[in-house]
């Protein structure tokens, strides 16, 4: 499939899913399943429920496929739902802090222990560690901007914030971090939150199961 779809845009596999060709969902899941896991996880803060989170996106996206209407990229409207479907999760638990005073408290955090980023661990997962003591909102803008490399415009739209919001947080978030790892955070980013094929082809065959009922 993969030889046969490379040169659809993601355009074009939409409108050939809402055709009736369901099974090219699997191409839109397949690649954007790292930025949708990168950017649930940044906000549940647990791998196995972002990849529940990146379960009911991708089914809450397949059913609204119709809604979609280009005026953004597609990418950047399924970030969206993954978004909202994480912040969904976390109010319900009662464990969202995106309170706007949070920008002028990050300064205040406590490091992480430096016992618990010793030892043998790759520097990727001590940057991983760190991005996870960030407040929630910096995470989240962190792992789109930084991460992802989403422009400030497109990370803006997603999480529903003003341009200037995202600058700011961005900001703040790259200051915290650098000042737990000793700057090293620019040439480490690429390699935190990894989504590994096993993951990969999990979320693809379960999505594929609910959306074929």
């Amino acid at each position: 499939m993969a030889a046969q779809t490379s040169t659809l845009t993601d355009e074009d596999v939409v409108a050939r899913v809402c055709a009736g060709d369901r099974a090219l969902f699997e191409v839109l899941m397949r690649r954007h399943n790292q930025r949708v896991f990168r950017v649930a996880r940044a906000i549940v803060k647990n791998d196995d429920e972002a990849e529940d989170v990146m379960q009911e996106g991708y089914v809450l996206a397949f059913e609204h496929l119709a809604d979609f209407a280009g005026r953004a990229r597609f990418s950047t409207w399924l970030t969206r739902i993954v978004v909202h479907e994480a912040l969904r999760r976390v109010r319900r638990g009662g464990r969202l802090t995106f309170e706007d005073d949070m920008d002028d408290r990050i300064d205040e955090r406590d490091t992480p222990d430096p016992e618990k980023l010793a030892g043998d661990r790759e520097l990727a997962r001590a940057v991983e560690a760190a991005v996870d003591t960030l407040p929630d909102s910096f995470r989240t803008v962190f792992v789109l901007r930084a991460v992802e490399h989403l422009s400030v415009a497109e990370t803006a739209q997603v999480l529903g914030v003003p341009e200037d919001t995202v600058k700011t947080r961005l900001h703040r978030a790259r200051t915290a971090i650098q000042r737990q790892l000793l700057a090293r955070t620019d040439s480490l980013t690429p390699a935190i939150y990894d989504f590994h094929l096993s993951r990969c082809d999990r979320v693809v065959t379960a999505v594929l199961a609910r959306i074929g009922r």
